[in-house]
């Protein structure tokens, strides 16, 4: 037995161990991951390949229910994950982010911060001179490393740094907030130099211009947030107006026929999407007995939304079958009479009430009552299979076919940017922000707005947008983040940021833990 001992190293100073192997390893030595140790890097060698690995890396991070997902979204008052008997317990790490009592080791908060600050790092690389990068190469690569930069610098508030020869006695250099701000913004405006300027299309499950101006509106609305003002520039706002505008030249607009957005189809609301799977969104929240033709498994039956945010939508406040005076983004529930092949038997949106199959006959639980979603939970703990509204966004059935675990999920899309545009204008850009909003109201089948104040613009964020990583970044820039809604009580300011992983802390001591932690 030969015995190789391999050391092993993420760029953010966040992580070091030892792998030992019984066979032997042959070791690229262009791996970054090895050669870096030393401090010697001569290039990337394979550009093209290398973005693809990134591009991968980024696929699987985006369909995870956890890390990025769970720490932007089920940390919000938009989405929760009861304990269920065991089903769900999972030591506490979904409670604890619904809570808000999430400490420095918790497991999604140390992965995210690894995972993203990995991909900073692996694109740094790429960008190096020495790697020789096509102009277009080089430009993928910053909008990517701008893109993890961004979640690090949102979540985080600091940023570590590594250029590609520095090694491991080397600790790795920190950005502030405002710093990272900066970097990000000359990453994203040196890019749309290369970056190609297209429209809707197949193209967009890459780095596009189209993909750069979206971050960029986002950054620049979140500006404030990230400098630590206590209000928006105007000229800040006129930025964000701008870039949204870019998207507009370039064919993106608005969409009729919201839950068809998010089918694999292409349209004009796509700005940039990955191939990840969709499986998790579909089935982390479905019950057992709720499946299609290609997951005749059924669902997990855990994420569900609480009562208070269903009630941010047009319709009956207690159910959600057709016809139930609900604008379009509620969704609707099949009856007996409108479940069937075609969609399974599965509704859109939120699921509440009575369940039923595809032959119109009610869905059991695994015990043998009525399968009926209560719109209140009883608590993150002592929850039975039927408690809290289940909330389902993408659909098994892709308008053809039984698609439950297809690989395209949207990352950005317009409705997102023409809302930020709204937005910008209400807090000191020029432009109609009220007439913006009722334009999408109307598309969405809801009742046009009168006048306009920060809770409408926050809840119709919600509305338009729940499940697609955003709530929390709205949530801290409206102020109501820190606020109790059900089942979380603790109103700490400091948690409108993640502690520093205490792993990362320990291994580069340029790194400051952040305030209440």
């Amino acid at each position: 037995m030969k015995n190789n001992k391999i050391k092993i190293f993420i760029v953010g100073g966040a992580l070091a161990f030892n792998v030992f192997a019984c066979t032997d390893l042959e070791i690229d030595e262009t791996d970054s991951l090895i050669v870096n140790q030393t401090g010697e890097f001569t290039g990337v060698a394979d550009v093209e390949a290398t973005l693809a690995g990134i591009y991968d890396a980024l696929r699987g991070q985006i369909e995870n229910q956890a890390n990025l997902y769970a720490l932007n979204e089920v940390s919000s008052d938009e989405l929760v994950v009861p304990t269920r008997g065991t089903d769900w317990g999972d030591n506490g790490v979904w409670r604890t982010l619904h809570q808000h009592s999430w400490s420095a080791i918790h497991p999604y908060v140390r992965d995210t911060w690894n995972e993203q600050n990995s991909n900073v790092f692996r694109t740094t690389e790429v960008i190096d001179s020495r790697s020789n990068p096509s102009a277009q190469q080089e430009a993928e690569a910053r909008f990517l490393r701008a893109f993890s930069m961004f979640w690090i610098m949102d979540l985080y508030g600091q940023v570590p740094f590594r250029e590609p020869d520095e090694g491991i006695d080397v600790d790795p250099r920190v950005f502030s907030r405002s710093e990272a701000f900066d970097f990000i913004v000359n990453d994203l405006t040196t890019a749309l130099q290369s970056l190609p300027e297209t429209g809707p299309g197949p193209q967009n499950d890459k780095a596009t211009a189209a993909a750069a101006h979206f971050l960029l509106a986002k950054l620049y609305l979140n500006k404030h947030i990230y400098y630590g003002n206590e209000s928006a520039d105007p000229a800040d706002m006129e930025k964000v107006v701008e870039h949204v505008d870019a998207l507009q030249d370039l064919g993106f607009g608005l969409v009729d026929g919201y839950f068809e957005i998010f089918q694999p189809d292409l349209d004009n609301e796509t700005i940039f999407y990955t191939h990840s799977s969709v499986g998790n969104r579909i089935w982390n929240t479905l019950h057992y007995n709720q499946n299609s033709p290609d997951n005749e498994g059924g669902g997990w039956n855990g994420f569900t939304t609480l009562a208070e945010f269903y009630d941010l939508f047009e319709g009956d406040p207690n159910t959600n079958f057709v016809g139930d005076g609900q604008e379009e983004r509620r969704g609707w529930v099949p009856d007996a009479t409108t479940a069937n092949d075609q969609n399974y038997g599965i509704g859109y949106g939120f699921l509440i009430g009575q369940q039923y199959d595809t032959d119109g006959s009610k869905l059991k639980t695994r015990p043998g009552a009525d399968l009926v979603f209560t719109k209140q939970l009883p608590g993150l703990l002592g929850n039975n299979e039927r408690t809290g509204i289940r909330v389902i966004k993408y659909h098994p059935f892709d308008g053809t076919e039984a698609a439950s675990f297809r690989g395209h999920e949207i990352v950005f899309r317009y409705s997102d940017a023409h809302l930020m545009k709204a937005e910008a204008i209400f807090r000191g850009a020029s432009g109609d922000a009220l007439a913006l909003v009722n334009e999408l109201r109307t598309l969405r089948k809801a009742s046009p707005l009168s006048s306009l104040t920060e809770k409408d613009l926050i809840d119709e964020r919600g509305r338009e947008l729940y499940g697609e990583f955003w709530r929390r970044n709205d949530q801290v820039r409206f102020g109501t983040f820190t606020t109790p809604w059900a089942f979380k009580e603790n109103t700490q300011d400091f948690r409108v940021l993640y502690p520093i992983p205490a792993s990362a802390i320990i291994s580069n001591p340029n790194l400051t833990q952040n305030p209440g932690y």
